[in-house]
């Protein structure tokens, strides 16, 4: 067991980070502090300024408070942009060491800029694109196909700088745009990697995150998570319009935009409009996960023994997510085998693809973990601690369809669908096929009813037209688990329009 905290002292913001790792190996984070120091309007002729060394300290010692209240056993605390360009930079992390005995690393651009990447490609199931770190000084580009990093820079380019250069606080005149989109291109033109790679545009970092809350109160999106929350460059477009004809206390009015990112986000969003024109991509996904998470995941990669860039982040994610709760993991992956096995040899009655599969899987290893509230209605716990957990690798849409089918895994619980999320991402037709996935989950769950794995193995077929079958293994006479199995049998009938019928197999010796 032990405490982890990341300390990230950023241009803009500086943020602590406090994450338990387990001794069965899962983690999840207990505490999160930020602090706005905003040090990159606190420098002068490339010297930070008195006021940023006493600000910087006080955040330090206060963090380093928190530290020791959390027990924690182990620190990383990393410097960027401002401090990283201040020609006193050393000096402060110098002081801070001093003072509170914390080792401040000055982090190089292309570190900070291999630090984002390694957090966005644990935490977003997505092969080839350029991830964008927006930050208060400096801007981190990062390309990579096949999730394998290919070019990086760090570029001078933030929305603390920027905006005092530029003055863009208030509205933003088209000459004062043009003089940004003048600097900013020429800047991103000295990468040809960029230019027309039409790929995705990953956004890290407050001003994307902000922006992505805003298109969220826009378009009414039932759900307030950003991580991997996608929208179209066009809305975009539409948005930052919006924004530079708004004044300083109108943009403080606009529902997404608190009032401590109001003042830095035309000038933040001025970048995001440059790097559109530059690689003339279609779409954004914003990571919630960034700097912080590539650290972390850096150490904890190390102390586990694991490789740096996780291979499946989803079985990655659902295997912390089971080890996080006191359930049963011989029960939940005995059932998820049950499951699969009648999603592959049925593949001709539900004609779903892989991708469902996946979110079969995913929901049949974590049906349980709901037991960890309450016992009575654990389907229905279960379906909202999944809808709400950290559980990489899925959309959104494909999140709420895994916590649907865990929550019907005890049979259809039409009072589900009235929380909001389930009929804003779901349609009729994928209802219909949600049920399908369900129902294998309900079957899997009566074959071991008792958990004592009574069946050990199941061979489906299809007789004819009218007639599947489910043959199983036992040693014994499994009487709880065909009880249980024969309350399936009228919703196996409503789906598939068959009849259902249980044999036994002979037991191998």
């Amino acid at each position: 067991m032990q405490r982890i905290a990341i300390i990230d002292v950023g241009s803009n913001s500086a943020r602590l980070v406090i994450t338990h790792i387990y001794k069965s190996g899962a983690y999840n984070m207990v505490y999160n502090q930020k602090e706005a120091l905003r040090l990159s309007q606190k420098v002068e002729n490339g010297i930070l300024l008195e006021q940023a060394f006493k600000d910087t300290l006080e955040c330090m010692q206060n963090f380093a408070t928190m530290c020791k209240l959390f027990y924690v056993d182990k620190i990383v605390a990393v410097a960027t942009a401002a401090v990283r360009n201040a020609k006193n930079g050393k000096e402060l992390t110098a002081l801070v060491e001093k003072e509170t005995g914390i080792h401040l690393h000055i982090l190089s651009g292309k570190a900070e800029a291999y630090a984002s990447y390694v957090g966005v490609i644990n935490t977003l199931e997505i092969k080839d694109g350029i991830i964008f770190d927006l930050g208060g000084g400096s801007t981190e580009l990062v390309l990579f196909h096949n999730r394998q990093i290919v070019d990086a820079v760090s570029l001078p380019l933030g929305c603390v700088n920027l905006t005092d250069m530029f003055n863009t606080k208030d509205k933003m005149p088209a000459s004062v745009f043009s003089d940004i989109s003048y600097l900013v291109m020429s800047t991103l033109g000295r990468y040809p990697w960029l230019k027309n790679s039409a790929l995705p545009l990953i956004g890290v970092g407050g001003t994307v995150r902000t922006l992505a809350k805003i298109e969220q109160k826009k378009i009414k999106y039932p759900s307030s998570k950003i991580h991997n929350f996608q929208f179209s460059a066009q809305a975009f477009k539409t948005t930052f319009k919006m924004l530079r004809d708004t004044t300083l206390d109108e943009r403080k009015k606009i529902s997404g935009l608190g009032s401590d990112r109001a003042d830095l986000i035309l000038a933040g969003s001025s970048v995001v409009q440059c790097l559109l024109e530059t690689t003339n991509s279609k779409k954004f996904i914003i990571s919630g996960c960034g700097i912080r998470e590539g650290l972390f995941i850096d150490y904890y990669s190390k102390q586990q023994q694991i490789p740096l860039i996780a291979e499946d982040i989803l079985a990655d994610s659902t295997r912390n997510l089971l080890s996080l709760y006191a359930t049963d993991a011989t029960h939940s992956e005995h059932i998820t085998a049950l499951a699969l096995t009648m999603f592959d040899a049925w593949s001709p009655l539900h004609k779903l693809n892989a991708s469902w599969r996946r979110l079969l899987k995913t929901a049949a290893l974590l049906h349980d973990i709901g037991i960890t509230i309450n016992y009575y209605s654990h389907a229905r716990h279960s379906a909202y601690m999944i809808e709400n957990a950290k559980l990489f690798g899925l959309t959104h849409k494909e999140q709420v369809i895994t916590a649907l089918v865990a929550g019907w895994h005890n049979g259809i619980s039409k009072s589900l669908l009235r929380s909001k999320p389930y009929r804003y991402y779901l349609s009729d037709e994928d209802l219909e096929k949600v049920s399908k996935l369900a129902l294998f989950l309900a079957l899997a769950e009566s074959m071991d009813y008792s958990q004592t794995m009574q069946i050990t193995k199941v061979i489906p077929t299809i007789k004819n037209k009218k007639t599947a079958v489910l043959a199983f293994q036992s040693p014994t006479l499994p009487s709880i688990e065909l009880h249980q199995l024969k309350q399936q049998i009228p919703w196996f009938q409503k789906v598939f329009d068959l009849d259902l019928y249980f044999e036994p197999l002979p037991v191998t010796k």
